[in-house]
């Protein structure tokens, strides 16, 4: 439906707003600091002052930079991350857009903020930002063969690229049969259970381990600690935004995050039940029932958009526990981790899970 894309880029751009404050104080909590605190009661306006700020900030072209690709590349890297929510499930009834082949088209879009990046490094005109454009580059594009493996699981699991039609398989109103475990061996009918039960990491325990490569690689994919390696901390420059001021920082700034959100979002589609309940129905306390409406009608859209956001926004306090937690780990030890431990685990999940597809017919 085309409401729910202005909902979702209205959500990802106020998002910001809500995540650049929670982040600061949830790192000044792990960290033992106060946060912003001067600025409105409890820093609620810190915020809004910086945004002011950015907003009188001149914008500055460096003169030696090629003016076109400078200009162009934040609105490449802006459009590429805003235009993976067109293909998103909100409810059972709000979607972007219904293609059939939505987890391909997401992959896709969402890879060509590596075209921008380079144009922002190499527009610059500056070596610091061009080798940030570089680690950014190399980083992201390894990255993607581990995330496409595990996504690649769950598309096998499922039999559908339509993240809609995945979204309904994890829950009461699946059309299918759901065993326990996904084994039909096991005799165990959980359709009506729904819940966790129905969840893909549940339907095969595999995609839990599927599920932690995942969330490794959407931190890489998003440029956040510990694997923000193209800031450069030894050259005190921010990588290959490192020219940039004004707004069209803040649209860098603002990418970052919606990114954040997304990879969130596609994590909780695919693994985590989407907009479906995690409360299963026992015995005659039908949880599931009483928590999720039934298609069509406002409980359900309701509820489910509440379940949606509620994973998807613990999804991202998890990712900001992760950058306050961990040191950045080196550029040699990023490439280690994601072609010899991250890949191979991956190709070893994507062949457990065409068997376990096969266990259940």
């Amino acid at each position: 439906m085309l409401i729910a894309l202005p909902i979702f880029l209205a959500m990802a751009s106020g998002f910001v707003i809500v995540g650049v404050y929670t982040e600061r104080k949830v790192s000044a909590f792990m960290q033992d600091r106060l946060g912003p605190m001067e600025t409105g009661k409890w820093g609620l306006l810190q915020l809004f002052a910086d945004l002011l700020k950015l907003l009188q900030k001149e914008d500055i072209v460096p003169d030696a930079a090629d003016r076109r690709l400078f200009l162009l590349a934040p609105a490449v890297i802006f459009a590429s991350v805003f235009a993976g929510f067109a293909v998103l499930p909100l409810t059972p009834d709000l979607q972007g857009s219904g293609a059939a082949v939505g987890v391909f088209y997401l992959m896709a879009i969402v890879s060509f903020d590596v075209v921008g990046i380079l144009m922002a490094g190499w527009g610059s005109n500056n070596k610091y930002s061009l080798f940030g454009a570089m680690r950014s580059v190399a980083q992201i594009i390894s990255y993607e063969i581990p995330l496409g493996l595990t996504i690649l699981c769950v598309v096998m699991i499922c039999q559908t690229l339509n993240l809609q039609a995945i979204s309904f398989q994890q829950g009461i109103f699946a059309t299918s049969t759901n065993y326990l475990f996904g084994l039909k061996a096991t005799g165990i009918d959980v359709t009506n259970w729904g819940g966790i039960f129905a969840w893909n990491v549940v339907r095969n325990p595999f995609l839990l381990i599927a599920y932690v490569i995942f969330f490794i690689c959407t931190l890489a994919e998003s440029n956040r600690a510990p694997f923000d390696l193209p800031e450069g901390e030894s050259e005190i420059v921010a990588g290959f935004h490192t020219e940039y001021s004004g707004m069209r920082f803040a649209l860098l700034y603002l990418s970052e995050y919606a990114m954040m959100l997304l990879v969130s979002f596609l994590g909780v589609v695919l693994f985590l039940g989407s907009w479906n309940t995690p409360l299963p129905n026992i015995g005659p306390v039908r949880l599931a029932d009483w928590t999720s409406g039934a298609p069509g009608t406002v409980w359900g859209n309701v509820s489910g958009a509440f379940w949606l956001l509620s994973k998807a926004f613990l999804a991202v306090l998890v990712q900001m526990w992760v950058r306050w937690t961990f040191p950045r780990v080196r550029v040699d030890q990023m490439m280690f981790l994601c072609w010899k431990v991250l890949t191979p685990a991956g190709l070893i999940l994507f062949l457990i899970s065409g068997i376990w597809r096969l266990l259940m017919v």
